[in-house]
């Protein structure tokens, strides 16, 4: 079986490094979210202040964790699904079903991504209390999330065609 177009791998190493990327940054903010704790326990407990700012900051990380957790599990293929159906049909049926699958994502990804900028946009005005920053930055985690989500499994879906149009399935990772 002959290997796929340049363009293809050049893609997927650019896909593969974005996902690094997201998955770097959001093991940053769980550090900084364990950090932060360490210091909300010791100021409470130790110190006897408690520092009010750590909650606000936590539910901000933890928007970020998640939702760049959630967009590197779509591009590994390590988000949770129900795939049983989906693997008794034979090869043809099944090679359709992941495409329609990635179509679907793809159209999720942009209508989050579009609907989360709305988000942005609105909160702008308004600040975090404690953290004094634009709430619109925990809705900027959504909206990545959508645009990656969209990046992810549109390029999978056309990578999906590229290789049925060669004749050959496209060789995915992970247990998608």
């Amino acid at each position: 079986m002959e290997q796929a177009p340049r363009w293809m791998h050049r893609t997927e190493r650019v896909l593969d490094g974005l996902s690094f990327l997201c998955m770097l940054a959001a093991s940053i903010a769980l550090v900084v979210l364990v950090a932060t704790f360490g210091w909300l326990v010791f100021g409470r407990y130790v110190l006897n202040a408690t520092p009010t700012w750590v909650e606000q900051l936590a539910l901000l990380l933890v928007c970020y964790i998640t939702y760049l957790g959630a967009a590197v599990g779509i591009h590994e293929n390590t988000h949770l699904g129900v795939t049983v159906f989906r693997d008794m049909m034979g090869l043809t049926v099944s090679n359709i079903l992941k495409l329609f699958i990635d179509i679907i994502l793809a159209a999720f990804g942009l209508v989050m991504m579009i609907a989360s900028i709305e988000l942005v946009r609105f909160g702008w005005d308004t600040l975090l209390p404690m953290l004094n920053i634009p709430e619109s930055f925990r809705s900027l985690s959504a909206a990545l999330c959508g645009g990656l989500v969209f990046v992810f499994a549109g390029l999978r879906a056309v990578f999906r065609v590229a290789c049925l149009a060669q004749g050959k399935p496209y060789q995915e990772k992970g247990a998608y």
